[in-house]
């Protein structure tokens, strides 16, 4: 019985050994093979002691629209587009890809919230698109632009915040030993490259089903979110939404920069949808000009209703702010 067991055991390990082995090496082919594809970029990529961070604009004239990606979305560049294109017509738009995202390099570090924001203001700077900004966050990204109108208010004209994480929510529901494991399996599967067995770790499928990206756009897309997949800075950004969250709650809230919260519900009567928009109405409160509006749609609203994202945008900023 002894040695049955050792038997399977030894079988076992070879197979997970040559399966592992496998998928590396395919990936590893595959990544060389889209070598070509990623040279496509079309962004400014910005130094940082030999690590780089891209940025994309396009646009001329009128405001500045930041925007702003959530976690893990590993194209930032090109999975926004189909919202981004409505602003660029009669503005200015940058598309910022953080460390770990896009084009830009993994920078190995711990994600910190005044690291990450220096880096986006003088990547931004640098690459030529001037404060003040008008920052379009989504997800995750929504502590870094509420951050950075606390700590430098004269930057950030206003905030489209796109069913963000506030800080207090991040505090409120930290992630948990299942979501870090997670994250940690995700990275580790990544550097292996079973990203190309389950598309779902490296990228939203949705953006490939849908038309706003040429046919090229997309294998390009495809190139870069299996290059990114899950990586070290997405998962310490993650882990670190805690305290990056808790310097954000230790200033003064940034009563004096306009806000619009889009708040995306699937369930309007759910528990989560009714504390959501509660935290977002009680945050807004504060603020001297601010506005809450609800989408039905997924998490990723960008994905499914850019133009209406696009008319509340302007609505807001006609009405209550008053866009010259």
């Amino acid at each position: 019985m002894k040695k049955m067991i050792k038997w399977f055991l030894i079988s076992f390990f070879t197979i997970l050994i040559v399966l592992i082995g496998s998928v590396f090496s395919f990936h590893k082919f595959k990544e060389n093979k889209e070598t070509s594809l990623l040279e496509n970029n079309t962004g400014k990529l910005i130094d940082f002691n030999g690590k780089k961070i891209n940025i994309y604009s396009e646009g001329q004239d009128g405001e500045t629209f930041v925007f702003m990606a959530g976690s893990a979305v590993a194209a930032p560049m090109y999975e926004l587009k189909s919202l981004y294109r409505h602003f660029s017509k009669e503005n200015k738009i940058a598309v910022v890809e953080r460390a770990g995202y896009g084009y830009s390099d993994v920078f190995n570090d711990d994600r910190d919230i005044d690291v990450i924001v220096e880096q986006t203001r003088e990547a931004l700077i640098k690459s030529g698109n001037k404060p003040p900004y008008i920052l379009v966050p989504h997800s995750i990204s929504g502590i870094e632009a509420i951050y950075w109108a606390q700590k430098y208010p004269k930057e950030v004209k206003v905030i489209v915040a796109l069913d963000i994480g506030l800080p207090s929510q991040y505090i409120k529901h930290p992630v948990g030993f299942v979501e870090k494991a997670f994250m940690k399996a995700g990275t580790i599967l990544s550097a292996l490259g079973f990203q190309r067995l389950f598309p779902s770790l490296a990228y939203n499928e949705a953006v490939l089903e849908k038309d706003f990206l040429t046919s090229k756009e997309k294998s390009i897309f495809k190139a870069i979110s299996n290059k990114q997949g899950i990586n070290n800075d997405m998962e310490q950004e993650m882990l670190h939404s805690v305290t990056n969250s808790k310097k954000s709650t230790a200033l003064p809230i940034p009563k004096t920069t306009p806000i619009l919260f889009i708040d995306a519900y699937l369930d309007k009567n759910s528990e989560a949808a009714k504390a959501s928009l509660k935290d977002y109405q009680d945050f807004a409160k504060k603020l001297d000009v601010s506005n809450v509006i609800q989408i039905k749609s997924k998490h990723s609203i960008y994905l499914y209703y850019p133009t209406e994202i696009y008319e509340e945008t302007q609505k807001f900023l006609q009405e209550k702010v008053g866009k010259k």
